[in-house]
């Protein structure tokens, strides 16, 4: 069974998930923390538009991770992620006829990923946030694999209509940055983000990480450095 560290302000800390994301409650589960699972139901609009992608999922991440709190013995961790293509920011679909357009637009070339993740100590008020950007360069796929893949009702709850781990999809080629960040929580931000807080685990995360995913990562030191 997982084991909690010693913590400064409570000894018994509840680590608390604020998503329903099947891909982040597996991302976290590899930090040997036990947590439970409360999703944050909030209003997922730009404010303006002139917002910027970074100022957007970071208010996202930290309204989620307040919207929840209940109690002072949690500590909750909060994530939201967009893709960006040029100046646009690309949610999830809104139907089929909107993924296949948001796939189309997305194949040949790079776009970003913006992930913010945002953890919370309710005892004190503590609130850290991390941002994370990735360049994620897409194959040339055909419409007919596009059709394919809207077949499957996978992009609809998808930002930007994809799966960077879809098995039979694999749109994204060459990917030269987080892969976490791009499936939804930045594993090594979220470690960095604990260990300021003073909580520790025994799993060794990044090598964790890049098992489950086979994924050589050239950023996860340097992020776990602060370096980057």
């Amino acid at each position: 069974m997982p084991v909690l560290e010693s913590f400064s302000v409570t000894s018994k800390p509840r680590l608390i998930l604020a998503s329903n994301s099947p891909r982040r409650r597996q991302l976290l589960a590899l930090s040997d923390w036990e947590f439970d699972v409360i999703v944050a139901d909030v209003d997922e609009r730009q404010h303006t538009q002139g917002e910027s992608p970074a100022a957007y999922v970071l208010r996202l991440a930290k309204t989620k991770a307040r919207s929840i709190a209940s109690h002072p013995d949690q500590i909750i961790l909060a994530a939201d992620t967009t893709v960006v293509d040029g100046s646009d920011i690309l949610g999830k679909p809104q139907d089929n006829a909107e993924a296949f357009a948001m796939l189309t637009r997305l194949r040949g070339h790079t776009h970003q990923v913006y992930t913010g993740v945002a953890l919370f100590r309710v005892s004190d008020a503590l609130l850290l946030k991390e941002l994370s950007v990735t360049d994620v360069p897409m194959r040339d796929y055909s419409d007919e694999e596009i059709h394919a893949y809207v077949a499957t009702g996978d992009p609809l709850d998808k930002a930007g209509a994809y799966a960077i781990q879809h098995s039979s999809f694999q749109p994204v080629i060459n990917l030269a940055g987080c892969y976490t960040s791009v499936m939804g929580l930045p594993m090594c931000h979220v470690v960095r983000m604990m260990h300021k807080m003073g909580l520790m685990f025994h799993a060794d995360v990044p090598v964790q990480c890049q098992a489950l995913l086979e994924y050589q990562c050239p950023v996860s030191q340097a992020i776990l450095n602060g370096t980057l």
